[in-house]
């Protein structure tokens, strides 16, 4: 089957298109035939676990890789036979790849050097303040975090104006405080310079930050596409929907589809599904799988059950377990349509009552609901498969 995937309206005008690319080892195939667009000055992302395809598919527009078929156009430029170093790309890799002999200043200077290019000083100086280093030109790649050596790759690639930048899992070395600062960091240089970076990342927050438009990858494919906002609120299959956080499902049964809405029928109960939020079939007595975000359900005493306000989605559990993580607690809920069902409550003003083994009423607004297909796995992206191939 061949994924069509494409993130312009006329189809051309992006800085990297792909066009029935693929690649296989053997039997195996890495990446099935994609269509693939990234406008022009955008920040994009290809989001996966181990093993999806991203990094292939970022090697074959740097040229690392041979496509088994299709082509890579860069700008109007067909460079499917192109070597990497006639490519008007660079990429910057996990492992930074500074020279350890050479100052800072050398290093980002280094392409514009190789090139022949003598008077480098003002663009060198230029590439620094551009990253924040302009006082660390003289020192060592080692006597700087890994957040400030990455910060000297970035500038090292940028340098030679290249029509794309290409970034592989570029801040997977650094701790989770660093790397949240070097995801403000990036889109900060991006902005500011405008050309086209392609990141590969398997961390879902780096990519939802940092992003314009997140291409989900799933096994060798383009499971969905869109901006990170799109992607975590409507959802179009369950390993979109539980890759990117966290989602809770229930198997409900099609009662009546009229208007806007959807009126589903799940343990002796009844849930509403806007229409617009739903890409299962319809029919009467048909299976859909009903979808909603922790965060977006309340939680209520059953006691104090009365108070809820009409129209919203309600169903009743017991508390199972809770963990207070600071900012929100984590309820588990064991319910008649759902034996886990998550839900976090911001801690403002906490419920003491709300302890394992009390009886609950879970509500949350209808606009809030989306639906999948009942045949898809409920538990798809849920857990990472094995090691990347390339």
């Amino acid at each position: 089957m061949k994924t069509t995937t494409d993130t312009t309206a006329a189809g051309h005008g992006g800085d990297v298109r792909l066009t029935g690319i693929s690649k296989t080892y053997g039997s195996f195939t890495a990446v099935h035939p994609l269509d693939l667009t990234v406008p022009q000055g955008s920040f994009f992302a290809l989001l996966g676990a181990s093993g999806c395809g991203k990094t292939t598919t970022l090697r074959m527009i740097a040229g690392l890789e041979e496509p088994t078929a299709g082509t890579v156009h860069l700008g109007d430029q067909d460079v499917t036979a192109l070597p990497p170093y006639k490519r008007p790309v660079n990429t910057v890799f996990q492992s930074y790849a500074l020279f350890p002999h050479l100052d800072i200043f050398e290093n980002v200077a280094f392409g514009l050097r190789r090139r022949g290019i003598r008077s480098v000083k003002k663009q060198v100086e230029e590439m620094l303040e551009l990253v924040q280093l302009g006082e660390q030109a003289r020192k060592k790649p080692h006597q700087l975090s890994g957040g400030q050596q990455q910060r000297v790759a970035v500038a090292r690639a940028l340098i030679n104006h290249p029509k794309v930048l290409l970034l592989d899992e570029p801040l997977g070395a650094l701790d989770l405080k660093l790397r949240r600062q070097m995801q403000l960091e990036l889109k900060r240089i991006q902005t500011e310079v405008g050309i086209t970076f392609v990141h590969v990342t398997h961390d879902q927050e780096e990519a939802m930050t940092m992003a314009d438009t997140v291409a989900v990858m799933n096994a060798g494919r383009v499971e969905q596409l869109g901006s990170p906002a799109d992607l975590y609120e409507n959802p179009r299959t369950t390993f979109v929907a539980n890759f990117l956080g966290t989602s809770n499902f229930i198997e409900a049964e099609v009662d009546t589809a009229s208007g806007d809405e959807i009126v589903l029928k799940a343990g002796g109960g009844k849930l509403v599904l806007p229409g617009a939020r739903n890409s299962a079939p319809t029919t009467a007595g048909g299976k859909v799988l009903l979808g909603v975000r922790p965060e977006k359900i309340a939680l209520t005493h059953a006691g104090d059950a009365g108070g809820i306000p009409e129209g919203r989605n309600r169903i009743t559990g017991k508390i199972v377990d809770s963990s207070f993580i600071g900012v929100s607690t984590q309820f588990v809920v064991d319910s008649p349509v759902c034996s886990d069902f998550e839900v976090y409550v911001q801690n403002v003003d906490r419920d003491p009552r709300l302890q394992p083994g009390a009886e609950v009423v879970l509500h949350w607004s209808p606009a809030h609901t989306f639906g999948l297909d009942a045949a898809q796995d409920v538990d798809a992206g849920v857990e990472t498969v094995e090691e990347e191939v390339a």
